[in-house]
């Protein structure tokens, strides 16, 4: 059974049109404007594994952040987070598996994962991944 949010702190807004084959998606406050295209083809546009990528690398930032303010760590101001999505054939459909590469430069290695760990506990992305797709978190 789903978790419930306890209390919805934001709601995004899209709308998208002609998915990844030369489609646009558009937030409903015009922050976000992008034309998509299909993986691996020459369209202008970038795909959902790249926003996928993108968004949960951020959000693991953000989480990152967060516990480390709970932890009393300071975060070094460097911080990055390279994302590898993968889309591929799954039993009679497709699906996606994730790779988070996180750097921590300055960062004792045990104090850096033990902050990675916490994070994944936390991250929004995480938690819907969880027990779903393969996602494999490692700090560089």
């Amino acid at each position: 059974m789903p978790t419930k949010l306890e209390k919805v702190l934001y709601t995004a807004h899209t709308h998208t049109t002609g998915g990844r084959d030369n489609g646009a998606a558009r937030s409903d406050d015009g922050r976000l404007d992008v034309k998509l295209s299909s993986p691996g083809t020459s369209g202008t546009g970038t795909n959902p594994e790249q926003m996928f990528a993108a968004g949960y690398s951020a959000c693991f930032i953000g989480a990152i952040k967060a516990v480390a303010g709970k932890m009393k760590v300071t975060v070094p101001a460097d911080v990055a987070v390279d994302a590898e999505v993968d889309l591929g054939p799954i039993p009679n459909a497709y699906g996606i598996a994730a790779r988070l590469k996180v750097s921590l430069p300055g960062m004792e290695r045990a104090a850096a994962q033990a902050l990675v760990d916490a994070a994944h506990q936390v991250c929004p992305y995480s938690n819907a991944t969880r027990g779903n797709i393969d996602v494999t978190i490692t700090v560089v």
